[in-house]
């Protein structure tokens, strides 16, 4: 797979302090290599994406739970609904998401490829026909999956309801009605576990390559965004 080949870095779960030390910070070469290889923890396979820490302190497996987005500038409580899938059904899991958005919706393409930035930059476009994404989204399911600098966002304000496919390859549903979207996930196999932790809840690390980056480029041009995100 050759992660060493690629960027990487290490990102902490939001809120938490950042560790003064990391569990790869003794590695050598070879172990580091081995780790970052594995790709497989039990029924569950990862994308090429994400890694967990080397000390596994979350260990990567399917299921979803309910949680809750708090929306500091409007003072008000989302549900959210949150999956993490194994890489044979992950993608099509993500596209059936969609469908109880609505025949027309917005999307959000979130970069992180600018590496001396901080954060992430989002680029919006506006009243697409789902048809038309989900067969444009096909072309780049390479990309999508295995990209840990690329997300992406579908969502219809009307309804309110927003899917994110996020760059650690997460699934999560907002909206007040929940029921459409585990509905989905019961149909692809994919239980629920309130005691489930994600990838994002630890040490992690993100893998990415200068293809990705272009095919992110060619993306944006695609839905007719200002790919001028650097």
């Amino acid at each position: 797979m050759g992660f060493l080949k690629r960027f990487f870095r290490n990102v902490f779960r939001d809120g938490v302090p950042a560790r003064t030390t990391s569990s790869f910070d003794e590695l050598d070469e070879e172990s580091l290599e081995a780790h970052l290889n594995v790709v497989r923890y039990g029924s569950f396979t990862l994308t090429d994406a994400v890694r967990p820490s080397y000390d596994l302190q979350v260990v990567p497996s399917q299921g979803y739970r309910h949680d809750c987005y708090h929306d500091e500038s409007t003072k008000t409580r989302v549900p959210v609904v949150m999956a993490a899938a194994s890489i044979e059904d992950l993608f099509e899991t993500f596209l059936d998401l969609l469908d109880p958005l609505g025949s027309e919706v917005d999307v959000v393409l979130e970069t992180s490829h600018n590496r001396e930035s901080r954060g992430h930059v989002d680029l919006y476009r506006e009243m697409i026909d789902l048809p038309v994404l989900k067969s444009m989204l096909y072309d780049f399911e390479e990309l999508l999956l295995n990209d840990g600098c690329t997300g992406i966002a579908v969502l219809n304000p009307n309804i309110p309801l927003e899917v994110q496919f996020d760059e650690h390859k997460l699934l999560i549903a907002y909206g007040h009605d929940l029921s459409p979207f585990e509905q989905v996930l019961r149909e692809r196999g994919i239980e629920r576990n309130d005691s489930l932790k994600f990838i994002t809840e630890a040490e992690h690390v993100h893998s990415s390559s200068d293809h990705f980056a272009r095919r992110f480029e060619e993306l944006t041009t695609r839905l007719g965004m200002d790919g001028g995100y650097h």
